[in-house]
């Protein structure tokens, strides 16, 4: 991979949430959406609602189960809802979660409805609907990921779903998640139309809304850094437990949208031109992103330890500060140590080094303070030069 030109720099420092201050208004239903349940009730079919599914139009509202045609992940299942007259994106079985058009606007946004709950067209920009296959099928797969791994119950942990809203802006290649309206907003590619709606970006977004409701890290310094390496660790654990084969899994962030690269990687973060493979005493000045890496290296070490390896038909190979030579753990116990941290252990102030102590905390709760699991968080870190 090439390394970022000084324009690309520039856009790593904006992208994935650098937009907080675009804040979204309130969003607004067409008028084929009559039927809707009110938005936050989960399960609102109930549950012995007659079930409509594929193309065929079911007797009267309720659940249903479309089908997709993705720009990033192919063809795919949707949680949907029969109104009696059409099909809309709300999927009463992740808490009313629903997908908008925000018609290149920044603000707003029409509920996406279709005759014959087969949604995207061919699954490319062209289609307008292919957008919302996307973001509403990683955002359902976040929430299977959350509640299935974690046990968590939404992203607020309250059963609630979240809006989605891509097209959002003119050619506006960023996404963030937005807590004044529970919303993750998402434009298009201007090089290559493509929505920014994948599943890392999505997981990642999504997660900054987990990290609200628990640790509430920073956005600047060290808790800024923390926050977006948490936000790509976690994201990046959305792609793998998705199994996509159209996106498998990978280390890297972005990479299905921009015909630069990633954006972001976890096993070599300087390789992106902007990140910090390990810590340092100015790592706090640095923009967020870039102050990231160390904890994104971390984790990828925990996880997959050092040295060149090939995961997915995809190489890597990742260097440690002090030279050490590591095994890692596999990421599912990865993710619950960095989750368990992230929601009983860190704070809005946490910093690097109290970073390690909440791992090492978590890793003793979920597998004992003499464990190998223990140990490695240990090692993980030192080899990130976190002491």
């Amino acid at each position: 991979m090439t390394h970022p030109t000084s324009s690309r720099r520039t856009r790593l420092a904006l992208l994935l949430g650098a937009a907080a201050a675009l804040t979204a208004t309130a969003v607004t239903a067409p008028a084929t959406a009559a039927a809707e349940t009110p938005y936050g009730a989960a399960g609102a079919a109930g549950a012995d609602a007659v079930i409509a599914s594929g193309t065929g139009i079911g007797p009267g509202p309720a659940a249903a189960t479309g089908t997709g045609h993705s720009q990033h992940s192919g063809t795919v299942p949707l949680g949907t809802y029969f109104t009696g007259s059409a099909y809309q994106l709300r999927d009463p079985s992740r808490g009313n979660q629903r997908t908008l058009d925000a018609m290149n606007q920044t603000g707003g946004g029409t509920l996406f409805t279709d005759p014959d709950n087969d949604w995207g067209g061919a699954g490319t920009p062209a289609d307008r609907q292919s957008a919302g296959v996307d973001a509403h099928y990683a955002t359902a797969v976040t929430w299977d990921f959350y509640k299935g791994v974690l046990g968590r119950n939404g992203i607020r942990g309250d059963g609630t779903g979240i809006t989605s809203r891509v097209h959002y802006g003119s050619n506006y290649p960023n996404a963030f998640f937005d807590p004044s309206c529970f919303c993750a907003n998402y434009g298009d590619d201007p090089v290559t139309g493509k929505t920014l709606a994948t599943l890392d970006i999505a997981g990642h977004e999504l997660t900054h809304g987990v990290i609200a409701s628990t640790a509430g890290l920073g956005s600047a310094g060290e808790p800024g850094g923390l926050g977006e390496g948490t936000a790509d660790i976690l994201g990046t654990a959305v792609e793998f437990f998705a199994d996509n084969p159209a996106d498998v899994g990978d280390y890297f962030i972005g990479e299905r949208v921009f015909t630069s690269g990633p954006l972001r990687r976890m096993d070599h973060p300087s390789l992106d031109g902007h990140s910090r493979d390990y810590w340092s005493r100015d790592i706090g000045t640095l923009d967020p992103y870039a102050a990231s890496g160390p904890a994104r290296h971390f984790f990828y070490l925990l996880a997959e330890g050092s040295g060149p390896k090939v995961i997915n038909k995809i190489a890597y190979d990742s260097p440690t500060y002090d030279g050490s030579k590591l095994l890692g753990i596999g990421q599912d116990k990865a993710v619950r140590i960095w989750y368990r941290a992230l929601s009983t252990y860190m704070n809005s102030t946490t910093n690097y080094a109290r970073a390690r102590s909440a791992t090492l905390m978590a890793a003793a709760d979920l597998y004992g303070p003499s464990s190998t699991e223990y140990a490695r968080v240990a090692a993980a870190w030192t080899a990130v030069n976190v002491r």
